[in-house]
């Protein structure tokens, strides 16, 4: 995809600005040293104060960072996010033609599609409800938007009279406008009978906890970490993400993959400073988040620098949402705080491998991630992963919320042991529908990245060294 690549490398533990092409930022914490002062950083106060880093598009195609109350923030623009009159609106989305229609017979797998419009303020989500033969129990699945179709790839179905209904709302305000549509009777014949299970056979998980465990509970943590709030950087805003310690082979370090937008900010230009990981966080003796490292299985560790593609840092979301893809690296030596017995941050919390290959389309992908709303609970979302467009990966019905970005796609994922290769990371959402986006660390510079994360000397990252550029 790239033939030679510019890698941008920055402490982390404190400010630097950006230096151009392939050069590092010089700054304190280089060696791991920063630990206490980053792990002293996070007050009470401050940790409560942390925002989710959650980066979505809207039907416009405009970037906006979506806040804990589900504000949303223009990102490098000053475009509001409201589409329409959302005071005024009292009117709800009007569904139109809806695909299987009624006395349709479908298959063991159909696409469901729905057209939904809204001439005030915007549809904002359209579920579809699929009801079982013969009884009461349905199954709730969020849509894919692509202009005014909605529609979700549903597989499981068994021979049966099934029937199903379409619930849209839209950014009226008080929660918005519902509408609901009539429910429709559709047929499903496998010809020869299908497994069991219904819409999505069991393997769509919007949103739930997950309770396995294993190497990628252990491996996975929460990252915090402040960015500038103006371009003159005088104001820093604390932020929540999610990553994961990734197999890297290389001694006297460990590496944590997350989300680009989770390691360098692309509109004020800068890197994260008092960056704090904390793995297994769900693990923690504590009630959640809290500024006692001492109550988390292993502690709390301070990354020296990260490094993003210089296509990321140099462009402006969602332009650059193809390189979404970042590195922490963390010394063994100096850098952990807290519980445990320090060291290597791979040895102490186990690490996933990470593939650079393509992964299976339509395979069952699970997702995972530290949402700020479920503090401080590990959760995921789990199914059949497709595309967006050239760059991402979609899942479309992943409800992840915000401070999961950066976290882990894992296919296949062994559920016996939580392990499994990671494939992507959570990058992005669209304001008005469900669904989650991923990079393509297949046929990119992410593999590349990862090499400059292994070999980039931690003098270089505190002396303004210089990295190769040949990627």
């Amino acid at each position: 995809m790239h033939t030679r690549m510019r890698v941008v490398v920055v402490v982390a533990a404190v400010f630097a600005g950006l230096v151009p092409q392939a050069s590092v930022a010089s700054g304190n914490g280089g060696s791991g040293a920063g630990n206490g002062r980053a792990a002293d950083h996070w007050t009470r106060a401050r940790t409560a104060a942390a925002v989710p880093r959650d980066l979505v598009v809207d039907e416009r195609g405009l970037g906006y960072l979506r806040g804990r109350d589900g504000s949303l923030t223009p990102h490098g623009h000053a475009v509001a996010a409201a589409p329409g009159n959302t005071a005024s609106d009292t009117a709800p989305p009007v569904i139109g033609a809806r695909d299987p229609a009624a006395g349709a017979t479908i298959g063991a797998t159909h696409v469901f599609s729905a057209v939904v419009t809204d001439g005030g303020s915007g549809v904002r989500s359209v579920t579809f409800v699929i009801r079982y033969p013969n009884s009461t129990q349905t199954e709730s699945f969020g849509a894919a938007r692509s202009g005014d179709v909605w529609s979700v790839s549903l597989q499981g179905f068994t021979d049966g009279n099934w029937s199903w209904h379409v619930v849209a709302k839209d950014f009226a305000r008080k929660g918005g406008n519902t509408a609901t549509s009539a429910s429709t009777t559709f047929t499903v014949a496998t010809g020869g009978g299908g497994g069991g299970g219904g819409g999505g056979g069991g393997d769509v998980v919007a949103n739930a906890e997950w309770t396995a465990g294993g190497a990628v509970q252990t491996a996975a943590g929460r990252i915090y970490f402040e960015m500038p709030a103006n371009t003159k950087q005088t104001r820093w805003v604390g932020y929540v993400c999610s990553g994961t310690v990734a197999t890297d082979g290389a001694s006297g370090r460990s590496v944590i993959l997350t989300a680009a937008h989770c390691v360098y900010d692309d509109v004020t230009k800068a890197f994260a400073r008092n960056v704090l990981f904390i793995p297994n966080q769900a693990g923690t003796s504590g009630a959640g988040t809290d500024v006692n490292c001492a109550n988390d299985p292993i502690g709390c560790w301070a990354p020296s620098f990260g490094v993003v593609d210089n296509d990321w840092a140099s462009r402006t979301f969602p332009a650059n949402i193809a390189w979404d893809y970042g590195y922490y690296v963390v010394n063994d030596s100096g850098a952990h705080a807290g519980a445990g017995s320090g060291g290597a941050l791979d040895a102490a919390a186990g690490s996933l491998p990470v593939q650079f290959t393509p992964p299976a389309v339509g395979d069952l992908t699970h997702a995972l991630g530290y949402s700020r709303d479920e503090d401080p609970r590990f959760m995921y979302c789990a199914e059949g992963m497709g595309t967006e467009g050239s760059a991402n990966w979609w899942l479309p019905s992943c409800l992840l919320s915000g401070g999961s970005s950066g976290g882990p796609w894992v296919q296949p994922m062994n559920t016996s042991t939580g392990s499994g290769p990671v494939v992507s990371v959570n990058s992005w959402g669209y304001t008005g529908s469900p669904g989650m986006a991923g990079p393509k660390l297949s046929g990119s510079s992410a593999s590349c990245l990862m090499n400059a994360a292994v070999g980039a000397s931690f003098a270089s990252a505190t002396n303004r060294g210089t990295l190769p550029a040949a990627c």
